[in-house]
């Protein structure tokens, strides 16, 4: 996913999106004399003016194509070539859309040599300005230095040197490069990785970082990860000539023919999909508060007072989307109010109470986290938050990218490796590797129904009880 900070640029995209409608409009209302006959669609009279009908049908199929063939999807490293094969692309894709039209209503008469000068004149108009636009912006950083990039770049292998040599000589692309880090011990570098960290923390300004990712440790990679996250700032890996890291989670990238790869947004990172968990979790937690916590909480604060001093409520530091950390919420079932680093719930643990020992045989002492859903810090299904110190240690059992990528949504009350019996305590290396395959095969493979699923199968585990519910 590209972050933008604070440049204008980003306006260009929608000026141009404004732009297109208009020139197919007015192309169309100049070119396109539809004959005065009404417009008829299974005998149901639609409009009497015929270039609206169009408008609305090439508006939307227009966007809907541009969408799907990541029309305006132009950045400055995209070549010329490539702007090319997206003209050619939308406008084959548009030239079916208008014939469509014009063949669903058969009252329309236009011939097809006038659709096909229309179509010709819509692609120079659009293409010019298109070109044009791309042009003017290289010649504003080559010449005016302006919509630049701050970036550092980190490592010292070849792929990482060509993409240094790429900024400093191909001005025209607009990236400054602000430092380089690596641990060659070379003087013409600003400092070791570890220094990387000090100098990103005291300047806020940077746009991308680039890393060489065989170069680097896995808690590394986690921590720049999570520093990208919170400042907005866009991540990028280089891989070395023999890396095995490309793969369908990796978005690719050429500068130059150099392969420059990205964190792949996923699909329920998308918009519409967003927005459609996001309603799913919001309604289904306001349920479960106000008709089940609302009692359930009062019930259990003179239970739990009864046993043991403390509160009811106990909430712990997690990881949560992008390393970002939050305080996960939970009905206490410890006689300890303070979380001890590194430290799972055994069987047979001492420091279970009686009415916690049931409430995590039940997973009820989990509901309170419907509070971190409906704050937007987690979601009903996802991968499970682990202690921090979990997370700095399962990164160096599980693959680099595969431990990044789960970190990559928002975690979930409940997820598909807890249904598959990889919850709680983990007791070897294969545990957790097993519950990230899982929670990467969900990543991949996520649905609304997928999730429906995944909870139906949870409140059936709580029910038959759990092998690892303790």
């Amino acid at each position: 996913m590209e972050f933008e900070r604070g440049r204008f640029s980003w306006l260009l995209r929608p000026v141009l999106i404004v732009y297109d409608l208009f020139v197919l409009n007015f192309l169309a209302f100049y070119f396109l004399n539809f004959n005065e006959s009404n417009l008829y669609f299974f005998s149901t009279k639609l409009f009497n003016d015929k270039h609206l009908l169009f408008i609305i049908y090439s508006i939307i199929l227009w966007l809907l194509s541009a969408f799907l063939f990541k029309f305006y999807n132009v950045y400055r490293y995209t070549s010329v070539v490539n702007i090319l094969s997206l003209l050619i692309k939308q406008f084959l894709a548009f030239s079916v859309i208008v014939f469509s039209f014009i063949g669903i209503f058969r009252s329309i008469s236009v011939q097809a040599f006038v659709v096909s000068n229309y179509l010709c004149y819509s692609l120079i108009s659009i293409g010019i300005i298109k070109l044009l636009s791309f042009y003017i912006l290289k010649s504003f950083r080559f010449y005016l230095r302006g919509n630049l990039r701050e970036v550092i770049i980190i490592g010292n292998g070849t792929s990482v040197l060509e993409l240094k040599n790429l900024f400093l000589k191909k001005k025209e692309l607009g990236y400054r490069v602000k430092a380089v880090f690596n641990n060659s011990g070379e003087k013409n570098v600003t400092g070791t990785i570890n220094d990387s960290f000090k100098f990103l923390k005291k300047n806020h300004n940077i746009d991308e970082i680039y890393c060489g990712i065989d170069e680097l440790t896995k808690k590394e990679i986690n921590d720049y990860v999570k520093y990208a996250s919170l400042s907005r700032c866009n991540l990028k890996f280089v891989p070395s000539d023999n890396s095995n890291l490309f793969t369908k989670r990796l978005n690719t990238n050429y500068y130059d023919y150099l392969p420059v790869l990205s964190i792949q947004e996923t699909a329920l990172n998308n918009y519409f999909n967003k927005f459609v968990k996001r309603t799913f979790d919001i309604v289904f937690s306001l349920l479960v508060i106000v008709f089940v916590l609302s009692w359930l909480s009062i019930l259990l604060f003179i239970i739990i007072k009864l046993e043991s001093k403390g509160p009811v409520f106990y909430r712990h530091l997690r990881n949560g989307i992008n390393y970002k950390e939050f305080y996960c919420y939970k009905y206490r079932s410890l006689n300890i109010t303070q979380e001890v680093s590194g430290s799972y719930v055994k069987q047979d643990d001492s420091r279970v109470t009686k009415i916690g020992g049931f409430l995590r045989r039940t997973s009820m002492d989990e509901l309170p986290q419907f509070i971190n859903v409906l704050k937007g810090e987690m979601s009903l299904v996802g991968p499970r938050p682990h202690m921090l110190s979990y997370t700095d240690e399962y990164s160096k059992v599980i693959d680099k990218y595969n431990f990044i990528y789960r970190h990559n949504v928002k975690p979930g009350i409940t997820g598909l490796a807890q249904t598959k019996g990889y919850r709680g305590e983990v007791q070897n290396d294969q545990d957790i590797i097993n519950r990230v395959k899982y929670d990467v095969f969900y990543i991949e493979n996520w649905s609304l129904l997928l999730d429906v699923k995944i909870i139906l199968q949870t409140v059936t585990n709580a029910i038959s009880g759990e092998e690892k519910a303790y």
